[in-house]
């Protein structure tokens, strides 16, 4: 446990999972429908097909997994691994998936226990900042983009909340979208993608190394 103040925002999604359990309530969803729509996004940043292995940063309770499972042929060759924070929330993923790989970590200390991988998905991970300020939000934004995507071998996704909207709340994280193509573009790479296509009220971006990198398709 360290005094950063990030660490509010791993204490209060364990809150929810002490409060509401295994179910999107858990991870502070509102509703199912919309934390399934999430996770396809998410998803999409992999060609179908690909053979790949996938880092779910910040897993929770492992429910993109159980998505991803679902979506069949579609991602069969996807290689899952989960990493988060939260000691709760490793303990719940190891039980109910005993067959993956789940890592406590947080990558802003322990750098070198997170691997790489082909692809990185932070679902949620940048949505709410709570009481932190906008700039202390920020600056954790920055920081866990930079070690996330030094991780990343192909690509990253992530989201935050919309600045095109009738009105904000102050315990979320609205970015707009020119501050963040001014860091992406300085930071990490030109190769990006923002997606505001899927009716929330947030966007997803895509961050790649380079244009057309796709893996092998998967021996069928």
């Amino acid at each position: 446990m360290t005094s950063e103040p990030y660490r509010i925002i791993v204490s209060h999604y364990e809150q929810c999972l002490e409060k509401h359990g295994d179910c999107h309530r858990g991870v502070d969803w509102p509703n199912q429908a919309d934390a399934d729509t999430r996770y396809r996004v998410m998803l999409q940043l992999i060609p179908a097909g690909e053979c790949c292995s996938l880092l779910d940063f910040g897993c929770g309770a492992g429910q993109l997994y159980s998505f991803l499972r679902a979506q069949g042929e579609a991602y069969h060759g996807v290689e899952y691994a989960g990493l988060d924070m939260s000691p709760q929330f490793i303990r719940l993923c190891r039980e109910k998936f005993p067959q993956l790989r789940f890592l406590q970590a947080d990558i802003l200390q322990q750098d070198e226990l997170v691997p790489e991988c082909d692809y990185i998905v932070l679902n949620g991970v940048f949505t709410e900042k709570l009481t932190l300020s906008f700039d202390e939000m920020e600056s954790f934004f920055q920081r866990m983009l930079c070690a996330v995507f030094a991780k990343a071998r192909k690509g990253i996704a992530f989201n935050v909340m919309s600045k095109a909207v009738d009105w904000e709340r102050d315990d979320l994280f609205h970015l707009s979208t020119d501050r963040l193509i001014s860091f992406l573009a300085s930071n990490l790479s030109r190769h990006f993608v923002i997606r505001n296509d899927y009716g929330l009220y947030e966007y997803t971006t895509y961050v790649y190394r380079a244009p057309g990198l796709l893996g092998a398709p998967c021996k069928r």
